[in-house]
Order: C-alpha cells, then structure tokens, then sequence
C-alpha cells in the first residue's frame, strides 16, 4: 500500500470514530481494541515510509508553524476527558517555532452551556537529543516552561482580567528529560511518540487564536 493511501486511510479512520463536533483530539480510552489496534497498524506501517527520515537534520522547518492534535494515547491528554465544574475539551493546538527552540501546547475549554470558555496553555523550549557520537535524528528532548489557565469569556462576555488568571510552573518529569521521537513527518502531517511510547497525530493547522510565545 502507499503513503498516500495509507495516509488517507488513517485520516479516515481518525474522522470515523470522532463522536464529538468540536475539534477534540479522541483518545484511546474511548475505544476498543480493535479500533485502537487498528490506528497503531496503520501508524507503524506509515512510519516505516517516513518521507524525511532524520527530520531534525533534513526537514526541521516543516515542524514549523501550529499543529492540532488528533489523536493521542497519551495520560497528560486523557486526563482532559475528566475536567472539572462540567468543562470539556475542546480543540488541542502545538505551535512550534524552530528558529527560537520553543513551543507551546494549547487546549481549549468550554461548559456545554457556554457558560464560560477558556484555555490551558503550557510553554515549553525543545532541542535536538544529541549524544557524543550522533548527529540530530528524530528525538527532541523538552523542558516545560510555565502552565496558564485563562477564562476568556463568561456568558459570552469577554474577561481579560481571568486572561489569564492564574500561571504556575509546568512540571517536567522527576529525574528524567522528557523526550519526543518524531516518528513520521510530511506537510500536513506528523506522528511523534513520547518517553513512554505515548503516540501522537496530529495535523498542520490553518487557524489558531492570537496568542503568542
């Protein structure tokens, strides 16, 4: 099967088994083995057709620019499934800027009602893992930054006094670097697996609200 084709099946699959109407990445957690079976047959497959093999050497600007997440299997966005006061998830951004070495992972929140909606936004630098005997490959070591948590309207009023309203430090793991291994990269699409064999999908995004590094 081709990359394309393949690419297209996944993509498929992906919009098959999104329930919700608002963007929201879809997680294992939801699914049943052979749904989840299948999105990893088809992930490995196209790993093994990687069109830029070493992409922190020979494609490092295609991470360029925001990315939504779609899929993901990792504990840190299952967690959002269960937020507080009756919020939910809504769409789930990664905006890289290569020049700089930084990103910042975004997920948007809302009550059902449109009570209020608002925004988680993690900040985080990144640089290639580099040993004494390699050059950059695929693994990116990141050291998170700060955690925002903003309101951003209520009843559809908008609140930039709770914009944000709290801003704490993010808490990189104990003892260790996180790492990301980005295992499929092309124009619009990228598949990344973390430390601990988390996996990713995402897909290059056109729009993002106007928040900066």
């Amino acid at each position: 099967m081709s990359r394309q084709t393949l690419k297209a099946k996944l993509q498929l699959l992906l919009k098959e088994i999104q329930t919700q109407d608002d963007g929201s990445p879809v997680t294992n957690l939801k699914l049943d083995t052979t749904k989840t079976t299948e999105i990893e047959n088809l992930v490995v497959e196209l790993e093994a057709l990687n069109p830029n093999l070493q992409p922190l050497q020979n494609a490092i600007n295609l991470l360029n620019g925001a990315w939504q997440l779609q899929y993901s299997t990792a504990r840190e966005i299952r967690s959002l499934a269960s937020l507080p006061l009756g919020l939910s998830i809504g769409e789930v951004y990664q905006v890289i800027n290569v020049a700089s070495q930084q990103f910042f992972n975004l997920a948007q929140v809302k009550h059902p009602l449109n009570i209020i909606s608002g925004y988680v936004k993690v900040t985080a630098s990144f640089e290639p893992a580099i040993d004494t005997a390699s050059l950059p490959d695929k693994r990116i070591n990141v050291y998170f930054d700060k955690r925002y948590l903003a309101i951003d309207k209520i009843i559809g009023v908008n609140t930039p006094y709770l914009n944000p309203f709290k801003v704490v430090a993010a808490n990189s793991p104990q003892g260790r670097v996180a790492t990301l291994d980005i295992t499929y990269l092309d124009e619009t699409l990228r598949i990344g697996r973390g430390g601990d064999e988390s996996l990713f999908i995402l897909n290059k995004a056109d729009n993002l609200p106007n928040l900066s590094f």
